[in-house]
Parts: C-alpha cells; sequence; structure tokens
C-alpha cells in the first residue's frame, strides 16, 4: 500500500499548519487572503468520492471546523469552499475567508492577480494564531 506523499506543487505553494485528524492544513502562501488548504492524508486520492464513507464525512466536519475558525480570526463575509484539482490533482480542499473589499472580491481568487508572499513576521503571526485556535497538532506534523 502506498503511503501519502504531499504533491510538490501544495509544498512548494503553502505553508504547514498542522495536522488533524483526517486532513494536513496548510496555509497558502498569499497574503492577499486568509487561504487554508486541506489535503487528506490518504495515498492516491484524487476525488472525494474515492474516500469512504466515514472518511467523506471526516473531511467535511474538518471543513467545516476550519471554516468556521477562519471565518471568526479573519471576520470574514464570505467562506469560499472549493476543491478543483484541474492544476494539482491530489485532493485537497480550499477554504478561504472572503471580505469585502478584498483585492478578487466578489469574484474568485484563482487567476487573479499574483500571490504576494507573507514577510517573515506576518507568516509567524498567522501560524501562531492558526495553530492556537484550530484543533491541528503541530508537533506530530513533523514526526
Amino acid at each position: 500500500m502506498a503511503s501519502f506523499v504531499l504533491d510538490t506543487r501544495l509544498q512548494e505553494d503553502s505553508v504547514e499548519v498542522g495536522n488533524l485528524d483526517l486532513c494536513t492544513v496548510r496555509l497558502m502562501d498569499d497574503a492577499r487572503y486568509p487561504w487554508l488548504i486541506l489535503v487528506p492524508r490518504v495515498a492516491d486520492i484524487v476525488e472525494i468520492h474515492e474516500l469512504g464513507d466515514g472518511a467523506q464525512a471526516q473531511l467535511w466536519r474538518e471543513v467545516t471546523d476550519t471554516g468556521r475558525v477562519l471565518t471568526g480570526i479573519y471576520h470574514a463575509d464570505k467562506l469560499n469552499v472549493a476543491a478543483l484539482g484541474n492544476v494539482v490533482p491530489q485532493l485537497h480542499v480550499h477554504v478561504i475567508a472572503r471580505v469585502a473589499g478584498d483585492p478578487a472580491w466578489p469574484g474568485p481568487v484563482w487567476g487573479h492577480g499574483q500571490a504576494q508572499r507573507y514577510g517573515r513576521q506576518s507568516l509567524t503571526d498567522h501560524l501562531d494564531r492558526l495553530r492556537t485556535n484550530l484543533p491541528v497538532n503541530w508537533m506530530m506534523a513533523h514526526s
């Protein structure tokens, strides 16, 4: 049985926040939007329907809980949740806190301008806030 390996593009475009029960949680390295990516730690999965029923339910619980935290931390007006996979086929779910007036509002964030990478201190601050408010296990993510 194959083991879970994170797609290279997801690894390069995001920063690890930690692990939930099913998913690894990553912060998209684009300071324009509070944008998390949840990737189920299951090998060779492309579509949600390929997960078992229990894992599907767990994925949506984690998406819901993550969205609730993002809404609270960033005072989001709307959450955008998507599992596109057109560029990166590995199953991953985007959870993006949108605020009226953000650079892409009210349109989608994809294809809107260039990503603005976090500065070192800003990235540290965001990761600290997320790790404090999400039930992630940060230490296990590194083992």
